[in-house]
């Protein structure tokens, strides 16, 4: 039997991993030295009450799971004997997968049988979201492992991610955007244009002076690289800017038509680097 699996920082939700039958791995965060396992230490996630925290100038940090915590979400499975698919967030952006790869290792040598495989989303947060509800669809209208593993060599590239952060300070001190030196002015309104790329990274690609410019570039790119997005989703994702956002939504739609939108909060733990007020769009594209 295929079990699925996914992690927190692709913003999935209880709820929604309960839906496509996902195990949900929880990815940390800490404030004051006080460490928070999302959807572990509280049910619901409270977006407006974190990023006011956020607002008030508290600058959280993450870590990486431990190899321990990784042995105890598989071993279950692997001890089952059950084919299992971790859909994850991008390993270029963390080292808490050397962890992981230390797990299955000791994992597979008391469990030969199992398989054990990856889908590498390449990114974090919406754009993950996309890939992780598509693979759930693929897998809910019984797909095989090795179908799925098909789909994504070529697939997961097929989905790209822009986005504009409103307050440079947590991707300053988080320092996981690169070619963002250059924007780390003190000019007022400038907002930094940061897309996904193919090796996984967050990658500065300019500045907008400025909110609406920053919108109109993200609505612009869709039509640049968009590809049948129609038949897919259009994420919307938000660091408690739901009204941005629907903003955003309804430009697209006034430009290119009725779309499938879903609007997503950003999860705790990527959020804790983007900061309040961001907003990114996701969308199925020739090239990221």
């Amino acid at each position: 039997m295929l079990k699925i699996y996914t992690d927190t920082d692709t913003d999935i939700t209880p709820a929604l991993a309960a839906e496509y039958g996902y195990q949900l791995i929880s990815m940390p965060y800490s404030i004051d030295a006080r460490t928070t396992y999302p959807y572990v230490d509280f049910e619901t996630f409270d977006g407006h009450a974190f990023y006011d925290v956020l607002r008030s100038g508290v600058l959280p940090t993450t870590s990486a799971i431990s190899k321990e915590q990784y042995m105890n979400y598989f071993i279950r499975d692997f001890a089952a004997g059950n084919d299992i698919l971790y859909v994850h967030f991008s390993r270029a952006m963390t080292n808490t997968f050397d962890a992981m790869d230390q797990a299955i290792a000791d994992l597979k040598k008391k469990f030969p049988a199992t398989r054990f495989e990856e889908i590498d989303t390449k990114g974090i947060t919406t754009i993950s979201y996309a890939i992780v509800r598509e693979v759930g669809d693929l897998y809910k209208a019984g797909k095989t492992l090795d179908e799925l593993l098909e789909w994504a060599k070529t697939e997961v590239d097929k989905f790209a991610m822009y986005f504009f952060a409103d307050d440079l300070k947590f991707f300053r001190r988080s320092g996981r955007v690169s070619g963002l030196a250059a924007t780390m002015g003190t000019l007022i309104g400038v907002r930094p244009l940061i897309h996904m790329s193919q090796e996984g990274k967050m990658v500065s690609v300019g500045t907008a002076k400025g909110r609406a410019k920053a919108m109109d570039y993200l609505v612009d790119k869709v039509g640049e690289l968009g590809d049948e997005i129609e038949k897919h989703r259009i994420c919307i994702g938000h660091t408690d800017a739901p009204e941005l956002a629907k903003e955003i939504g309804r430009m697209i739609e006034e430009k290119y038509g009725k779309q499938n939108i879903e609007y997503v909060y950003v999860n705790p733990t990527a959020g804790s680097h983007c900061g309040p007020n961001g907003v990114g769009v996701c969308f199925h594209a020739k090239h990221r």
